[in-house]
Order: C-alpha cells, then structure tokens, then sequence
C-alpha cells in the first residue's frame, strides 16, 4: 500500500526532529546500508557503522548534500518500486556522478550562495572550524559551503595553501602560506648593492684523466698534490686560494676519471669560470666532452687550456677543430672561446693564463656582501679519526667565523676551527675561501648548501627536521609497497639483484663510486647499494652484509679487527680498492656472473628411419641411418615427417646391431626406441639435439 504524499511530509518532518540510525536512514534513500556507509564517510561524517545515530542537524546537512548532488529523495522503503530489470549502480558510478553533480553545482550556486563575509587573512593549516570563525559561520554552515565547492572536510581537518587558495574567492578572504621551519630559520633578505664588495673568482679546472689538470695546478700554486694520489690519479676535490699580484683566485681541482661524473657536476655548479684542460697531443677525448656538458650545463664561461705544448706530437689546430664542432671557437677564428697554450710541465704560458683568468672575472664583475652571517656549499667532507666530522666549505657569501653556529645538510654544528688549504688555522673566511671545517655533528653530503645560523636551539631543530624527513624517505618505499609498484615487479618477472655496501674515505668518493655502481645496472641484474657512508669497514657494515645477502666494497678505506673476525664468521665477501678502474671491473664481472645464460638449440645429428621393429620391452624401434653427425643417448629427440614436427621426447634406447651403446656416428645404423612414441613411419628424419648454456656479458 502506497502512503498519501501528507503521510510521506509529516514522516520526513518527524525524522528531522529525532535521532535516526544509519540503517533506517538508508532504507529511506532506497539504498544498501553498505554504499549508504560509503557515502557519509565521502561526505567526512564520521560513523563507525550501519548502527550508529545522526541528529536532525546532520540528516540535514546530508539532505543538502544529496540535493547537490541530485540523488533521490528520502522515502520509505516501501514506497519504493524497481523494476526488476535494472541493475543497481555501482558505488564507483555514484561517486562519479556526486562529484560531477558537485562541480556543476558549484558553478551555478557558488557566487549565489555563499555569503561574503568581512575581508580576513587565513594562514595554511587552519581547520575548518577555525577558518568558520574568522569568516562569521557556524561549523555546519561552513561544511556546507566546502561541500558545494566540491570540497569534503570534517570540522578539524586542516587546510592546505592550495585548498585555501581555490576557495578565498569565493569567501572573500586572503589565502597565506604558512613558512616551513626551514623558510623561518634560513630567511635571507636580498643584500642592498651598497653593502655589496668584489670577491675572488672561483674556477674549476676540469678534463679527461691524465691530461695534465693538477699539473698545471702544481704550476701555479708551487705545490705538488699529484704525489698524495693512487695513480697519480686525482681521487677527491681539492679547493685551493691562490694570491697573485693582481688579485687572487680559488681553484677547484675535479679529478677527469669518468668514474667522478658527479664529483664534477658539482664543481660546476659553485663555479665562476671552467678551465677546459685538453691535451694538446691527445685531444678530445669522452671525459672532455663530459665535463663540457657540465660546464654548459651551469652556465659560466669556459677557457680552454691546450696542455703539453711541448711534446713533439702536439696538434693544436687539430683540437681546435675539435672544440669548435661542440661550439668552442676560438677568438682568434672569429668565436668567442679563449684558449691559452701553456706547458704545465716547463710551466710555460702560465701568466698568460692567470691574466686571462682575472680578465674574464673583472668582466662577470663578480661580488658579495661579507657583512652577513656566511653561507656557502660543501665541497668535501669526510670523518677523521682524530678530529671527527670534516669538510671542506667554500664560503660564497658573508663571513665564516670560529664560534659560528651552522647548519649543512642534516648535520648541524660549530665552527671549532678553520683551516685553510695551506695548513694554517684562521680565525675568518671572507666570501670566496675554501676552509676545512671542524665541528660537525656528522658527516655532511658533498655538495650540500652550508648556513649559519642565529642560534644553537634553531640549528638543532632544523637538524632534527632534515634527518626526519630523510629517515622517512628512506624507511617509506621499504616498509611500503604499493599495489601498482608490486604490480610492476611481477610484470617484469624475476629480477635479480646485486645488493652492495659502499665505504670510502671521503664523500666524494662514496658517491662518485656509488654513482659508478648504479650506471652498471642492468635490465636483469639491478645494483642495490644499501648502504654508503665515509669510514672503515666496521662489524656493522659486515653483520648488516649478512643479514641482506650482500658484499662489502671499501674505497681507500679497510676493515676493522671486529670486521675481519665478522667476515669469517658470517663468511662474507669484503674487498677493498684504492683504484676505482678495478673496483668496477670485479662488480661488472659479479654482475655478469648474475646474469641468466643465453640457452641455445644446438643440433648434434640427424638420422632417416629406414625399418620399424617391434619389441615387447620398448614398442616400436626405429631401425635407422645415421646419415649426419651422431645420434646420443638420452639427449633430445624430434621426429619429423614431411618436415613437420611429430613428435619430442629423448632417445631412451640406442643399439648397434645387439650392443647396447652411448652414441652412434655418421654412416652407421642403429636402433633407436623411446619409451612415450611408438608410431615410428619409415622415412622419418630423426633430429638429435640438445641445449648449451653460454655465459652472457653486459653490453
């Protein structure tokens, strides 16, 4: 029996002024208790249930909702009739169809209905309740007006900037990003141009290996670094202020080995000028055109340098020619690139060049405010045993000085002292001066940004800030996985993996090795390095290789007594290397170790049935010829007929006349009988085969 329409108005009036369950509230809407749950949870109500209650003002608030989003009517369920036909809409097509019924609610009623209160100020991260205070609303008045925004939120939710921002105009007010802790502590106001004075200008030297970069260091600062190297190999970034007569310069030294791609990136991006050095009997080699690309890639002027002008073989105008392809061309041939011939060894063109340098760094008219609190990069950084944490800062703006508070990277710290590249402790760093840094709390990531800070307390909360946010995003892929990344994995099948800890003497080489590491991953074998850091190889690292199936890779560095006695316990492979030509040569060759064989048919003989015989051990044996190659017991065997395939299986019998044998040669007859096939027709060509493993290497 069908309610009159009174009826149906004074039950809906009566369930406006009580409580009523979910459930019963459901029935009304003619839907499942189940999506009816769904449903409040997307519009942020918060139930538990089907069973729990909601009060007349929140049966309103979802009446407004439903209303926006056109959906039927409360009624009693018994009024409501369906054909039998129909299928009931998916939850996912209802959601689809309230947020489109919200968007284009939104359009038609926002600016109608949504009361513009006084003008006010929101910052990020205000609730919703606490932006329907300031706006003059009450809490289910405010929720409303989100919901017919298209936006859902609950009473405490917060707002984010961009949240606040799409709908301030609607509201009237002015939307404010709340500063991160980072933003508060390290504000920088823009220097005023009189505080302004010249600095010295930073050049970074960079070229391919053994083309005579810290040779021509050496030259101009009378020292010899390249004694201190394996290899006479540059290994580490190395910052050095050269005083001249006429001015003074800092020199960063990247090593040219492919390897420490990174290490020069790096250089690059704190740098004024780039000194190309290439060799003039050598030319442009890979190395050359990586750094190229790095120093184009920061933007600053390149001056190429063409070394070893005194051998016998050197071919400048051929590495002119060179250059001038990767659009290096010389002044001289109407370009814009000066290039200076020196000879590092005989130290020959050297005042040419440092004329030249402090040219180009007069025109880039290069300054900085020394009258602010220092700021600068991590050039270097490692852990030393007697003095703890170490770096090398270069200061590029403000002064450094002992007793500094500061922050870099994740570490936070104070200025314990300075040293420069000399060796002598100093008690300041004006802009444009490398110092080695004692004080830190750990050891800081090569290339971080360096700042000083007001306070210990901010430094320490900033510190605690950054290991936070990098402990989480360290911890999250690992102890989370989602459904499309598991998705993915199993898509590409079994992926192998080589997991690796890396331990060097400086970050730079750590990174430059790992660097190295993850460019050797391939699409069957992945390099995982689960661990890097700067130090000796400890029990830790070894225990920690145990528990993940790993090896242990040391850079300059060596294992501990507790390490060595770990190793042999838990048995675990730890090599140590001071050349890093052969640290990646034996993990490319672990690699390919890992690597799945490539499985080849090989095709070993042939024989023709020529007469069936029957036996009542094996069936039907194939008397036949062997008229290629041999036919082997127990390997592979197909049938052909017609040149078409029969059948596979193996050759379980072989005789020679009444002999029982392992293989039977070319030219000869046997019998040849296997035990799953016994429908043999004469004139089948019986193929022999088998499948070899070959070792596959990485391209």
């Amino acid at each position: 029996m069908v309610k009159s329409s009174q009826t149906k108005q004074s039950e809906s009036t009566q369930t406006k002024n009580k409580k009523i369950r979910v459930y019963e509230l459901a029935k009304q809407y003619g839907v499942s208790s189940k999506e009816f749950v769904e449903e409040l949870h997307g519009y942020s109500i918060p139930i538990k249930n089907h069973m729990s209650t909601l009060d007349s003002e929140t049966v309103q608030l979802i009446e407004t909702q439903r209303n926006a989003a056109k959906l039927p009517p409360a009624e009693p369920p018994e009024a409501k009739v369906e054909p039998p036909s129909r299928k009931k809409e998916t939850k996912k097509a209802k959601k689809v169809a309230a947020v489109s019924a919200i968007d284009e609610a939104q359009v038609i009623e926002t600016k109608a209905e949504v009361p513009k209160k006084d003008a006010a100020i929101s910052e990020e991260g205000a609730t919703v309740g606490i932006l329907a205070s300031e706006l003059g609303f009450k809490g289910t008045e405010m929720i409303m007006h989100l919901m017919k925004l298209g936006v859902m939120a609950s009473i405490n939710q917060r707002l984010d900037y961009e949240t606040l921002q799409a709908i301030s105009n609607q509201f009237g007010f002015e939307a404010v990003r709340k500063l991160t802790l980072e933003e508060q502590i390290l504000q920088d106001e823009p220097d005023d141009a009189t505080n302004l004075l010249s600095r010295s200008p930073v050049i970074t030297i960079m070229g391919h290996v053994d083309h005579g970069k810290t040779s021509l260091l050496d030259a101009i600062r009378q020292s010899n670094v390249m004694d201190t190297e394996a290899g006479q190999i540059t290994q580490h970034i190395g910052a050095y202020h050269v005083e001249l007569e006429s001015g003074s310069v800092v020199f960063l030294d990247t090593p040219g080995h492919a390897a420490f791609t990174a290490m020069r990136a790096r250089g690059a991006q704190v740098t004024d000028i780039v000194v190309l050095v290439v060799a003039a009997d050598d030319g442009v080699m890979p190395q050359t055109v990586e750094a190229l690309n790095h120093a184009k890639a920061a933007g600053v002027p390149i001056l190429v340098v063409l070394n070893k002008m005194d051998v016998e073989s050197a071919r400048p105008d051929h590495v002119k020619r060179q250059l001038a392809e990767y659009d290096l061309v010389p002044e001289e041939w109407g370009g814009q690139t000066i290039f200076v011939e020196i000879s590092a060894k005989e130290r020959i063109g050297i005042e040419e060049l440092l004329e030249m340098l402090l040219l180009e760094a007069e025109l880039l008219e290069l300054s900085a405010n020394p009258n602010k609190p220092a700021r600068g990069t991590v050039a270097e950084a490692k852990l030393d045993k007697g003095r703890g944490p170490v770096a090398t800062v270069l200061v590029q703006n403000g002064t450094l000085r002992v007793g500094d508070v500061f922050v870099a990277g994740r570490y936070n710290g104070k200025v314990r002292a300075m040293i420069n590249d000399r060796g002598h402790h100093v008690k300041n760093a004006p802009p444009s001066t490398p110092v080695e840094v004692l004080g830190f709390t750990g050891v800081p990531e090569a290339g971080d940004q360096f700042f000083v800070v007001g306070s210990e307390r901010d430094a320490k909360a900033l510190s605690e800030f950054r290991q936070a946010q990098h402990r989480a995003t360290q911890l999250g892929p690992q102890s989370r996985v989602s459904l499309e990344e598991l998705f993915q994995q199993i898509q590409e099948g079994d992926i192998k993996e080589l997991n690796i800890i890396v331990k060097g003497d400086v970050q730079g080489s750590v990174e430059a090795v790992f660097d190295s590491l993850q460019r050797l991953s391939a699409d069957e074998v992945k390099i995982n390095v689960i661990h890097q850091a700067v130090g000796g190889i400890t029990e830790t690292d070894v225990l920690l290789a145990s528990a993940s199936n790993a090896i242990v890779v040391g850079f300059n560095v060596h294992p501990t007594t507790g390490a060595l006695i770990a190793k042999e316990n838990e048995d675990i492979d730890v090599r140590t290397y001071s050349v890093i030509y052969d640290l990646i040569s034996d993990v490319r060759s672990a690699m390919e170790g890992l690597l799945e064989p490539e499985v080849r048919e090989v095709v070993v003989g042939r024989g023709i049935v020529r007469e069936l015989f029957r036996t009542p051990r094996m069936g039907t044996i194939a008397g036949s010829y062997v008229n290629w190659g041999r036919i082997i017991r127990n390997y592979a065997l197909r049938v052909l007929r017609d040149n078409r395939l029969v059948y596979e299986g193996q050759v379980d019998s072989l005789r020679h006349f009444k002999e029982d044998v392992t293989e039977v040669q070319a030219n000869y007859e046997c019998g040849i009988g296997v035990s799953t096939f016994d429908d043999f027709k004469v004139d089948d060509v019986l193929e022999c085969y088998t499948h070899e493993r070959i070792p596959r290497l990485l391209k």
